[in-house]
């Protein structure tokens, strides 16, 4: 018996009449998953990677448990500004992983669909709009998001405030960089920290946002220390995992405990052994649930994902004596803001200097970026000559899933790899 997916049909039961009791279900299943990384996880999953899985069920259940201090947001939110008022972000992508973790995403999904959003929409939108429609998720007391990259984010964070009275702040973010851009962010930074300082009764410290700005370089400086060494030692993780490494490179970077966090990669890897498999640098997302991906990839010895790129899109310096400038220029030089082409040249660099063996690029369905971009991908990567593998499917909604394809697509693009300079 699937004991997960049991557990999800109950959730699933209740949601439509008993709201409170499928939210309860989280709630405990959520502290079960903590309680068992904690004391029970795998021996092959590393100390940092037990911290990482903390930190993610930690940082949803705070969302569930206490929304009155929680902000709706999506991953490329200012949140060091949320830092300074005591509030936790929580990203609807990452809230919608985990309800696909408890096997109910068709479920929230089809309820969006039947309030009228349409079925070509991201489903992590759909279930996310599903769950709070449902009153299983309880409201926030904010929402923030930005017009970057995703086009369904404004209308998606709009459905929201029109149909669960929840204030929201939009920002507006330029395409391209320049001190005009800069400026015009600033001021809408500012707007955010006088509505924040006006929800919350709190005074808002410049010298405290300059604090998490310095504990966030301090982060990614330990973060390229792990990356350098990754590129030759064995360092199992799991797609999940993969997928983790967003609530501390964006929702919580710049807390203490990320830092720890950061620290604990760059010194718990100098423990394991040099790696003699086959190496893979992720682009976008990971359908965490896929069986053929999990057999490969989780704790796996012969391939490791080394990297997923959307953890490094912005890695520079941030400049702490004037952050509100920092972080505007943090999203106007994002490597997911402006042509794809950046995105495209970052992969491959980033490819070359992890001595990657090859490439996985996966179109989730319903995103436009990443399936828009393929062939400029394509370009890229042969012209490093690293092998490109390009997957599509649905790293939400398993219904959309083609496990066979994915199988053997996956299988002859590693058989190739294991072929080249003679195999492993």
């Amino acid at each position: 018996m699937n004991i997960v997916k049991t557990y999800g049909n109950y959730i699933k039961k209740y949601a439509g009449t008993r709201p409170d009791v499928s939210r309860k279900m989280i709630d405990v299943g959520l502290h079960l998953e903590k309680f068992r990384t904690e004391h029970f996880a795998p021996k092959e999953m590393p100390n940092a990677y037990r911290k990482l899985n903390t930190l993610g069920v930690k940082n949803t259940l705070f969302a569930l448990e206490h929304p009155e201090q929680t902000i709706w947001s999506n991953l490329f939110a200012p949140v060091e500004i949320f830092q300074c008022f005591g509030l936790n972000a929580l990203s609807m992508e990452c809230l919608s992983s985990f309800l696909s973790g408890f096997t109910c995403e068709d479920y929230f999904i089809d309820q969006a669909e039947q309030r009228g959003i349409a079925p070509t929409l991201c489903s992590y939108h759909k279930d996310f709009i599903g769950a709070v429609n449902s009153g299983v998720i309880p409201k926030a007391a904010f929402a923030v998001t930005t017009s970057m990259i995703c086009d369904g984010n404004i209308n998606t964070f709009r459905y929201i405030e029109k149909n669960h009275p929840i204030h929201t702040y939009m920002i507006d973010v330029p395409n391209t960089y320049s001190e005009e851009a800069v400026s015009y962010l600033v001021t809408q930074l500012k707007e955010l920290i006088s509505t924040l300082e006006e929800l919350t009764g709190k005074v808002f410290h410049m010298d405290e946002l300059s604090a998490v700005l310095q504990r966030e370089n301090q982060s990614k400086a330990y973060y390229r220390e792990f990356l350098e060494l990754q590129k030759t030692r064995y360092y199992p993780s799991t797609l999940t995992l993969q997928m983790y490494m967003l609530f501390a490179t964006h929702l919580n970077i710049g807390s203490e405990e990320t830092l720890d966090l950061f620290r604990s990669f760059a010194e718990d890897i100098k423990n394991y052994p040099e790696f003699h498999g086959k190496r893979i640098v992720w682009v976008h997302l990971l359908p965490f649930y896929q069986e053929t991906l999990k057999h490969y990839f989780n704790l796996g010895k012969d391939y490791q994902i080394q990297v997923t790129e959307m953890n490094l899109d912005y890695m520079d310096e941030l400049d702490v004596n004037h952050p509100l400038e920092a972080l505007a220029t943090k999203m106007l030089n994002n490597l997911y803001n402006g042509p794809y082409e950046r995105k495209a040249a970052m992969v491959a660099k980033l490819a070359r200097e992890m001595n990657a063996d090859g490439v996985i690029n996966f179109c989730h369905w319903g995103c436009k970026q990443s399936s828009g971009g393929v062939f400029q991908l394509k370009e890229a990567m042969k012209k490093e000559n690293i092998p490109l593998l390009v997957l599509d499917g649905d790293a939400m909604d398993r219904r959309n899933s083609h496990d066979g394809q994915i199988k053997t697509r996956l299988e002859a693009f590693l058989e190739v790899l294991d072929n080249q300079n003679g195999g492993n």
